[in-house]
């Protein structure tokens, strides 16, 4: 049986990059309370304009719903005609990038950081997400950090991508295993 154990009081976070100063942070924080996490579907244009302002490139027809948690706008990449649903978070300690035509149904969560269980300091590790033209993640869905979804591929309701999932595969599970090929008419 393995000696080492997980100590907590050796977490050292010193080299993690937040990619903004503190008080950029600590703005977004209030802008996404008021203007993001608010139940009503209100102001899409302007949660639009305080993404930009905030950092993110966001290009046309983004639509995002009430209550949608963005960690850092200034690591995020929102290309044209994207879907954001209810409740989803994009975790984003690392870049994510959705490209063109992409629905995050509701609820689903984007987490690009975790932890290294391996380690008796439990280190921080962050990886970029990139989610592909056509995807479609379903709701209460979860892509892991470091996870490439293909063009056109789906993520199933409750499903968990901890691999890549290639172009126009449907996957489902957790772990997410490819069901079947997705065909577009």
């Amino acid at each position: 049986m393995p000696q080492h154990k997980v100590d907590l009081t050796s977490f050292n976070n010193a080299g993690f990059d937040r990619g903004a100063p503190r008080w950029k942070e600590i703005c977004w924080l209030l802008v996404s309370a008021i203007f993001f996490q608010h139940p009503l579907s209100l102001w899409n244009g302007a949660k639009i304009c305080w993404l930009r302002l905030f950092g993110a490139k966001v290009g046309c027809n983004v639509l995002i719903k009430p209550q949608v948690l963005i960690k850092f706008p200034w690591k995020l990449v929102l290309e044209d005609n994207i879907w954001i649903g209810e409740k989803a978070w994009i975790d984003n300690l690392d870049l994510v990038h959705i490209h063109p035509n992409v629905c995050i149904s509701q609820g689903a969560y984007l987490l690009t950081g975790n932890h290294d269980y391996k380690k008796s300091t439990f280190d921080l590790i962050v990886r970029p997400i990139h989610i592909h033209e056509g995807a479609w993640i379903g709701a209460m869905a979860v892509v892991n950090q470091g996870i490439n979804v293909g063009a056109h591929a789906v993520l199933t309701t409750g499903s968990v991508a901890t691999q890549h999932l290639e172009p126009y595969g449907i996957y489902q599970g957790n772990p997410a295993a490819r069901i079947r090929t997705r065909e577009i008419q």
